[in-house]
């Protein structure tokens, strides 16, 4: 299953292609993690030293919208194939990512189709936070529009599609996303006609922005929660250095299966 990511001609393979070469260009450097772990240890060392956050530096406006994702509430996380029924035993995975983390991206690279293959499979509960704070860090519009937006799409079942789009042609960090670059991704992942009217409205609302910061409130109370990327399986932090490849993460999902 793991080797997919690295052979084969599969959906799973020309998305991770996609997202490299975005990277590539972008100087993200994501092809190196997919050939030697260590680099990912090292830029993930690195990203989170510099992404912790503290109450006190919080200062995103927040909408009025009280709106949740469907079968998410607020502060939860929103559980991506839902509509998936799962494998007895089938651990849940707990994904902390911002859409303007440049290792999350690089994860995304790395281990993405490995995750949305163990989750289409029914293998795992694959359940997202998406989380805010590197707006406040940064001083960026770019990690709640983007993540409004992928709530946006959630509503046309297109969730996980945007939030691959958002990742293949990933904003830089501390630069603001724009309209074109949202409207890109929607497109990407197949939003059209009236449900293309209603994401833009949902978007133009910011909709889901409330919800998103309670998310990213929730998950600086974690005990020993940093920043992210962060990934829990059935509620245990893992070791980003043990789970930052496809047979890492797929053996971390193995042994957590009961």
């Amino acid at each position: 299953m793991a080797k997919k990511t690295t052979k084969g001609t599969g959906p799973a393979n020309a998305r991770q292609a996609k997202i490299q070469a975005a990277q590539k260009s972008g100087g993200g450097g994501a092809n190196k993690i997919v050939v030697a772990t260590v680099v990912l240890v090292v830029a993930i060392v690195a990203v989170v030293a510099g992404v912790v956050w503290s109450e006190n530096q919080r200062q995103s406006a927040i909408g009025t919208s009280t709106a949740t994702p469907a079968g998410a509430t607020m502060g939860e996380g929103y559980r991506s194939f839902a509509d998936v029924t799962l494998k007895p035993g089938a651990p849940t995975v707990d994904l902390y990512e911002d859409f303007q983390c440049p290792v999350c991206g690089q994860f995304e690279a790395a281990v993405g189709p490995t995750v949305d293959e163990l989750a289409k499979e029914g293998k795992i509960k694959l359940v997202y936070h998406v989380l805010n704070f590197l707006d406040d860090k940064t001083g960026a519009k770019n990690s709640t529009p983007a993540g409004n937006g992928a709530f946006c799409a959630a509503a046309d079942g297109k969730f996980q599609a945007f939030h691959d789009a958002v990742y293949g042609a990933q904003a830089d960090e501390g630069t603001d996303v724009t309209d074109t670059e949202l409207d890109a991704w929607a497109q990407q992942a197949g939003i059209t006609g009236d449900a293309l009217t209603t994401w833009k409205s949902c978007v133009a609302d910011g909709t889901y922005t409330k919800y998103i910061a309670s998310v990213n409130d929730a998950a600086f109370k974690i005990s020993g929660f940093s920043g992210t990327p962060t990934v829990m399986i059935d509620g245990k932090m893992q070791d980003l250095g043990t789970v930052a490849t496809p047979q890492g993460f797929t053996k971390a999902v193995e042994d957590a299966t009961t």
